[in-house]
């Protein structure tokens, strides 16, 4: 019996719930907008219980969450230093979020919402926004200094500020892309190899090296683990260093 294998129907969005239509376009409820929503939940469970109590001496929840509230709390301090502390809520949630969504997307026949570009796409421009509306409130038109090298001769300024803008904005298309593609090259490659595992034992080929695409299969299903909470960490720390520049828009 021949099995085909396509590994980009497990990003296919399909409607839940029709909510009408704008045009030829359709509005509906997701699984994607499902799973955000479980995500919000499920960090605001875990939150919520481990804070209820604030015991002097903490249990595992509550240990957990502070774990990972000092985690962050001193990713913001490095990068941003005392004046940072504000941003420590936005940086948080969103640690959270994608964290809690990349691992929603491990579990088998769930809806990896991170593999979806105009999802990563909005989370940066979020960042990026909150940047540029920051610093122009506190700063004022001095914010635009940032795309102003210092000590650099006025002649190449001319040069010099262009780049820094296109830089600047190219900061929500590097955020974005990079968790997308980690999450969506991470979970082709499980399925594929996968695939291969039931190739064989359909075809009956089993032998001494017919267990390699399994266990490559369980081995890269513990990369994407990893994968999926380092995403995270990353895509929280270059928020924390983008906000920064909101702070700090010298050069």
């Amino acid at each position: 019996m021949a099995v085909t294998i396509d590994p980009i129907h497990q990003f296919e969005l399909k409607p839940l719930v029709s909510l009408g239509h704008i045009g030829h376009q359709q509005l509906a409820f997701t699984q994607s907008a499902l799973y955000m929503f479980a995500a919000v939940g499920v960090i605001a469970l875990i939150t919520i219980v481990a804070t209820a109590s604030r015991s002097v001496v903490p249990g595992r929840m509550q240990s957990l969450a502070e774990i990972f509230y000092e985690f962050i709390a001193d990713t913001v301090h490095q990068a941003t230093g005392d004046g940072g502390k504000r941003f420590m809520p936005l940086v948080f949630s969103l640690f959270m979020f994608v964290l809690i969504l990349n691992l929603f997307g491990m579990i088998p026949y769930a809806f990896a919402v991170t593999s979806h570009l105009i999802v990563t796409f909005g989370l940066a421009a979020l960042v990026i926004s909150t940047v540029v509306i920051f610093g122009v409130m506190k700063h004022g038109t001095h914010f635009f200094g940032l795309f102003v090298p210092s000590g650099v001769p006025k002649p190449l300024l001319a040069i010099l500020v262009p780049i820094e803008v296109i830089s600047f904005i190219s900061r929500p298309i590097s955020l974005s892309v990079r968790l997308f593609a980690n999450m969506l090259a991470g979970h082709i490659a499980m399925k594929i190899f996968a695939f291969f595992v039931v190739q064989l034992l359909l075809a009956g080929a089993w032998s001494v090296l017919s267990p390699l695409p399994l266990f490559l299969t369980i081995a890269l299903t513990a990369l994407e683990f990893l994968v999926a909470a380092l995403q995270a960490y990353v895509f929280a720390t270059l928020t924390a260093i983008y906000l920064n520049d909101a702070l700090h828009p010298g050069h």
